[in-house]
């Protein structure tokens, strides 16, 4: 008698497009958060699989600082054109322009903007489920989320108040005023995320290959130079060969050093790295101890 056996791959894609049917199945008016990087990338390709023929059912959601980096944006306003999605942008220059926002005076980074605009989006849209594409093996704050995580009228988030899901059962059940968000690619790695990429010849954004850029060192990080993030005095600029591992606010998403320009020299640099991404290139995550749980509890995603 013959055995199926599905690979590692295979397994989490599986679970990742239950969970998308799942919610989709159960949810009034879910979105798929999309920033344009390699983990929202892989999620909404994950979408298209779930539902084929038939498009994605539901539109993606882009909350955007401001601070994004120029190659980002292009390729997630192309992918939108090519995949003909349903893009829906919740602007942080937008409130703070209209003063439902105010910037902290001396702050480059506006990561925790990012959460009033997320709410405020999921309020005048009335969306009950969010995907998003977090894994657990990114930041001990990270970890600690379910696949569906339970948000309160407010937004807020309670790690010590999550419901069980026991043999991949999901209880989806929500009350007045409460949303989901739902991370398909919970169970997922930095590596399996490059390994899928590379297995379903999935295109990422170019800055995640090796490149020339002017970029500055400031606590142990590479920055790339641009005006959201100003050079102090003493600092000095020179043009190195980097890559970026994740792709958030230009103004506090670091670079690496890197000769990788490829899928398959990517995934030797990331199995041979002893630092998470986050760890490794995000200054807002070097805060406190406690920086991506504060700003989950507030309503982060």
């Amino acid at each position: 008698m013959s055995v199926y056996r599905l690979s590692h791959l295979e397994a989490l894609e599986a679970e990742a497009l239950h969970v998308l049917r799942e919610v989709a199945a159960e949810a009034d008016r879910p979105a798929l958060m999309f920033s344009g990087g390699k983990d929202s990338i892989v999620m909404l390709h994950l979408a298209r699989l779930a539902f084929w023929p038939a498009p994605v059912p539901f539109p993606v959601l882009h909350v955007d600082t401001g601070h994004n980096f120029p190659e980002v944006l292009a390729f997630r306003d192309r992918l939108v054109e090519e995949w003909r999605l349903r893009l829906v942008v919740s602007s942080v220059p937008e409130m703070i322009a209209d003063g439902r926002i105010v910037e902290p005076p001396g702050e480059p980074s506006r990561n925790r903007l990012q959460t009033p605009a997320l709410l405020e989006a999921v309020t005048r849209h009335r969306f009950d489920a969010l995907f998003g594409g977090a894994r657990r093996d990114e930041e001990k704050a990270r970890a600690k989320e379910r696949v569906l995580s339970f948000r309160d009228e407010f937004g807020q988030w309670d790690p010590k108040n999550q419901r069980p899901e026991l043999w991949n059962l999901y209880n989806g059940l929500l009350r007045p005023g409460e949303h989901l968000r739902v991370f398909p690619l919970s169970n997922w790695t930095e590596l399996d995320v490059w390994q899928y990429i590379a297995e379903r010849r999935i295109e990422v954004p170019s800055i995640y290959f090796a490149h020339k850029r002017e970029v500055f060192r400031r606590d142990g990080m590479i920055f790339s130079v641009g005006p959201y993030l100003p050079m102090r005095d003493g600092e000095s600029s020179a043009e190195e060969q980097v890559r970026f591992r994740t792709v958030g606010d230009m103004s506090c998403t670091g670079a690496v050093s890197s000769t990788a320009t490829t899928v398959e020299e990517v995934l030797r640099e990331v199995a041979a790295s002893r630092l998470t991404e986050r760890g490794a290139t995000r200054a807002d995550d070097r805060v406190n101890e406690s920086a991506m749980e504060d700003r989950k509890r507030e309503g982060y995603f």
